[in-house]
Parts: C-alpha cells; structure tokens; sequence
C-alpha cells in the first residue's frame, strides 16, 4: 500500500502512524514566504487568522495585539484550526473563539458579531468566503495579504494507492499536472475537499478536524 502525501512530514512520524504496511512518501507542492509589512494600530479591530502561516508572519512583522479584555482597545482574535490555535499560543496569545473552517466562522460572525470591525492576516491565495460573505451583512472585513502562496504543480508520475491533500491551493498545485481519478482521497478539512470536488467525481475522505492527529485516524479506518 503506498500513499502520497502532498506536503513534507516527518518520516519518523509517518513511520509511527502508519506502520510497516504503509509506504508514505511525501511531496511539496506549495512554498509560502512572509511579507514584510509596516505594523500599525490594531485598536478597536478583531483579528482572523485562517492559518499558520498568518500567524507567523503576523508576529514576524512585530504586531502587537492587546488580548487585556479589562482595556478599552483590547482586539479579540479569531482563527480556524487547532492548529492555528496551538501557533497562537506559541507567541502568548489565547482565541477569543476556534471555529472549524471559514464558512462556519462566516455564520458565527454574522450571528453574533455585527458591531465588530475585522482585520484578517492571510495569504494571497486565501480562500473568499468571509470577504464574500461579511461585506453583504455591513460587517466591516478588510483582509491583510501578509505572506504569498506559490503553487510549484509538480508532475508526480509514479502510481500510489491514496493520496491525502491539506489546503485548496495544494490541491490545484497537484491536479493541473496529475490525474486524481483511480486513488482513494483524503483531506484534511471541508474547505480542501471542496476544492477537490472541482476536479473528481469519486470518493473524498475527509477528516472531521483540520488537524494531522484526525487525518492519521481517518487513513488508518479507511486504508
């Protein structure tokens, strides 16, 4: 059994969860790089981060959130993913709420959070639901381009059984060049198995958390 996954992991944690009777081999068909930006005054604004990249650059950048609730310009922050939340933390800051990808955030803004104005960190690449969808309920939504998203489209012509996808532009990068017909999919989120639906009519697998820990289950219950 050989399967393919489109971003690089650690052999060691492969080997771990997936055991001998899996052959994993990896490939990487995005490369991200920070923008450098000017830092300004967050006051008054809540923060979205859709990702772990965001977070980086964000900090990368020298912004200087305000997470002190007791003070008038605190800024509450948003993000999408344990793993963006775990990122967060890394750098002392908690979430004011977690949601699991950015359609269920857009309802969650729009039902409770009409007097917010938002500024979200992301990519170029980032996905349009929230500037599609706050804008039309008059909630204040800017997005801040703060890292690039480049999409390698390697040509993979060895065969595998399954190939698991993370992110929509991984997903693109990899299916302008090679077929996703004939192998069993997984994916790590709702958002990325959209985006696969665009290019095959068979079976995703999708993982009920954005997350590696729930991808590994899902492979190990299907493979």
């Amino acid at each position: 059994m050989k399967i393919l996954f489109t971003k690089i992991i650690a052999a060691e944690l492969l080997s771990k969860e997936l055991g001998s009777d899996i052959s994993a081999e990896c490939v990487e068909v995005i490369r991200t790089e920070p923008i450098r930006t000017v830092p300004f005054d967050l006051k008054n604004y809540s923060l979205i981060f859709t990702s772990v990249n965001g977070v980086r650059s964000f900090f990368e950048n020298q912004f200087k959130p305000n997470e002190d609730f007791t003070a008038r310009n605190y800024n509450k922050i948003y993000c999408i993913g344990e793993k963006t939340k775990r990122e967060l933390r890394k750098y002392g800051f908690g979430t004011f709420k977690v949601l699991k990808n950015a359609e269920v955030l857009s309802r969650f803004i729009i039902g409770n959070c009409q007097d917010e104005k938002f500024l979200h960190f992301c990519g170029n690449l980032a996905i349009d639901v929230l500037d599609k969808n706050l804008p039309l309920q008059n909630i204040s939504y800017k997005k801040i381009t703060i890292y690039t998203t480049e999409e390698l489209y390697p040509s993979v012509p060895e065969k595998y059984h399954a190939a698991v996808f993370f992110s929509p532009s991984g997903v693109r990068s990899f299916a302008k060049l090679n077929p996703l017909e004939g192998i069993k999919i997984f994916s790590i989120g709702e958002t990325t198995s959209g985006e696969l639906r665009k290019y095959t009519a068979g079976e995703i697998f999708t993982s009920e958390e954005n997350n590696l820990a729930s991808i590994f289950r899902l492979i190990k219950k299907k493979l």
